[in-house]
C-alpha cells in the first residue's frame, strides 16, 4: 500500500471565486480535507506531512487554460511547445490543468484524431489534461462519432471553424447540424468565428498588391469579418438553443456583438486573449474566461513565410504567462479584485466545461489543484528565462505583478521558487461528463418556455417552425430570448500584430 501523502498549507489568504478567508488548508492523498483555521489538532504532527508557510500570501485554485495546441501539426510545421514542455511551463505560471483540441483534417475520423492526441499527451504531460474535439467536415459517420465521444470518452465540447477555407472551414448548414447535434448530445458547441471567405479573398489582394509581409494578415483581417462571423454564429446557435462558446474574441466589435447578445438576454459571457493584455477594451463584467491560445513556433518556423504572409505558421506563446498577465492587467490595474481573478483563470472553466467542483475550488474533496501567490511580487517577461521551448516571447519586458511562488498538482508539490519537481507523465487525462448544469439547466428551461409558449399559440408553432429553418437576423435574435453561452477565450486586434512573424497571432 502507497504511504499517506499530506500537505499543510499554513496561515495564507483562501481565494475562492465567492469569498477570500484566512484558513489553513490540509491535503491528503492529493484531495483537500479541510479548509479553515486548526485543521490538525494540537501537537498532531504525522511524520509524512510537509508543511508549507503561506503566511502574507494568496492560496488560489490551479489556473485552467481552456484553449492551448500543443505539438500540433499546422501549416508545415508542428508547434514547439509539446505537451512535456508546454505542461511544464503551464505548473511555472500557475495553471495545473489544460484543454487541448485533437483536430482531424477533412474527411478524417474524429476519433482517430481524439486518439492520436491523447497518444501524444498521455505519457507527456505534467499537469492534468481534457481534448476539445473539432468538427473539420460533416457526415453521418461525424454525427455518431460526437456521440461515442461524448458517451465514451470523456468529450464534452465540439469546435467548428468559420475560417481556414478548404482546411478546417464548415458552412452554416454544418454548424447548424453540429449545433444540433451538440445540444442533443449535451455538449458545448465552440466556434472560431472570422469569416473565411472574405479572408481568402483579402488575402489574394493583398498579394496582388504586392503586399507580402506580415502586416498583410492584419490587412486582409478587418474587424468586420469578425464581427459578421459572431453574430452569424449566435443567430444559427440561436435557432437550435444550443450553448455557445466563442473562442478568442479579438476586436471590440466582435466582443461588443457578445456583450450586447449577453445583456438582451440571448447571450451568457464573453472573454478576451492574454495576447493583448488590454481587459479595458469590454466591460470587466463580460470576462469570464481566459485562454492562452498557447501555438508556438520558432522564429525560423515563422520565416517560412517570410515572402509570402500566408505561409506564417500562425500562433505565439501564452501558456506560462497567462495569469501573471490577468493579474497585472487585472487586478493590479483596479479592473478586478481577487475573486474575479479566480473565477476567470479557473473556476468559470470548471463549470463550463462540468469539471466543477473536482477542479476550479479549494474546498474539501477538490482535487489539490492549488497555487501559493505572491501578489506583491514582481518578475519581468522574457525569453531568456521562460520555461517554454519557443525562443521569443512575445511579453518581452512585461513587469508583471502577482508571481506564483508554490503549485501544487493534485496534492504534490510540482513547482516551488523555480524548481520543478514533476515527470513527463504525471499529469492526466480528465474526462468530462456531458449537460454540465451551469449550462443545461437553462437550456432546458429555455426548451420548457419555448415548448409551452408553442403549444399555447398554434401561431407561435408554425413560427418557431418557420424560424428553425431561416437564418434570424439580429432583432429576432434579441426577440428570442433564448440561452447562449458565449465565455470566448480572450483575443484582441493587438500590438503584437505588428511585430514581423508575430502578427498571424491567434488564429485558432
Amino acid at each position: 500500500m502507497a504511504a499517506r501523502s499530506l500537505l499543510l498549507i499554513r496561515g495564507g489568504r483562501v481565494v475562492n471565486d465567492d469569498s477570500s478567508l484566512e484558513a489553513d488548508v490540509l491535503v491528503e492523498d492529493g484531495v483537500v480535507r479541510a479548509v479553515g483555521r486548526h485543521v490538525l489538532p494540537p501537537g498532531d504532527s504525522p511524520a509524512e506531512l510537509r508543511v508549507l508557510d503561506a503566511a502574507g500570501k494568496l492560496v488560489l485554485p490551479g489556473g485552467i487554460d481552456t484553449h492551448t495546441h500543443m505539438q500540433f501539426p499546422f501549416m508545415g510545421s508542428r508547434s514547439v511547445d509539446d505537451f512535456h514542455l508546454g505542461t511544464k511551463a503551464a505548473l511555472a505560471g500557475g495553471t495545473t490543468m489544460i484543454m487541448d483540441f485533437a483536430i482531424p483534417h477533412k474527411g478524417h475520423s474524429l476519433i482517430e484524431a481524439f486518439d492520436t492526441w491523447r497518444s501524444w499527451a498521455d505519457p507527456k504531460v505534467c499537469c492534468d489534461y481534457s481534448l476539445h474535439v473539432a468538427v473539420t467536415w460533416w457526415s453521418d459517420q461525424v454525427k455518431e462519432e460526437m456521440k461515442i465521444l461524448t458517451q465514451d470518452k470523456g468529450v464534452n465540447s465540439f469546435k467548428m471553424f468559420m475560417a481556414y477555407k478548404d482546411v478546417y472551414m464548415v458552412r452554416d448548414v454544418e454548424l447548424y447540424e453540429a449545433f444540433s447535434r451538440c445540444k442533443e448530445i449535451g455538449a458545448i458547441a465552440q466556434v472560431h468565428a472570422e469569416n473565411g471567405d472574405l479572408i481568402a479573398e483579402g488575402a489574394k489582394k493583398m498579394l496582388a498588391l504586392g503586399i507580402t509581409g506580415p502586416e498583410g494578415h492584419e490587412l486582409c483581417r478587418p474587424e468586420a469579418v469578425e464581427a459578421e462571423a459572431t453574430l452569424r454564429a449566435i443567430t444559427i446557435a440561436s435557432a437550435v438553443n444550443c450553448p455557445l462558446y466563442v473562442v478568442h474574441v479579438m476586436s471590440k466589435s466582435a466582443a461588443k456583438v457578445v456583450a450586447d447578445a449577453r445583456r438582451d438576454g440571448t447571450g451568457y459571457a464573453c472573454g478576451r486573449n492574454t495576447k493583448d493584455g488590454d481587459l479595458g477594451k469590454g466591460h470587466s463584467g463580460d470576462l469570464t474566461t481566459t485562454g492562452s491560445d498557447n501555438c508556438t513556433f520558432n522564429s525560423c518556423q515563422k520565416a517560412l513565410g517570410k515572402d509570402d504572409f500566408t505561409k506564417i505558421p500562425n500562433g505565439v506563446n501564452g501558456v506560462e504567462d497567462r495569469m501573471s498577465i490577468i493579474w497585472e492587467k487585472g487586478v493590479h490595474s483596479g479592473k478586478m479584485d481577487e475573486n474575479r481573478f479566480v473565477a476567470v483563470t479557473s473556476t468559470n472553466a470548471a463549470k463550463i466545461f462540468n469539471l466543477y467542483p473536482r477542479k476550479g475550488r479549494i474546498a474539501v474533496g477538490s482535487d489539490a489543484d492549488i497555487v501559493i501567490w505572491d501578489p506583491k511580487a514582481t518578475r519581468t517577461i522574457s525569453a531568456k528565462t521562460h520555461h517554454q521551448a519557443v525562443n521569443f516571447n512575445i511579453f518581452e519586458g512585461m513587469v508583471c505583478h502577482g508571481v506564483p511562488l508554490v503549485t501544487i498538482s493534485r496534492g504534490k508539490v510540482v513547482y516551488e521558487a523555480g524548481v520543478f519537481s514533476v515527470s513527463a507523465g504525471d499529469g492526466k487525462f480528465i474526462p468530462r461528463k456531458p449537460f454540465a448544469e451551469y449550462i443545461y439547466k437553462r437550456i432546458k428551461q429555455r426548451d420548457q418556455i419555448t415548448s409551452i409558449e408553442s403549444s399555447d399559440s398554434p401561431s407561435l408553432g408554425k413560427l418557431s417552425s418557420i424560424r428553425t429553418s431561416e437564418n434570424l437576423d439580429v432583432h429576432e435574435v434579441k426577440s428570442e430570448k433564448r440561452m447562449l453561452l458565449f465565455p470566448s477565450q480572450l483575443n484582441a486586434v493587438s500590438p503584437w500584430r505588428s511585430k514581423p512573424y508575430f502578427n498571424s497571432l491567434r488564429s485558432f
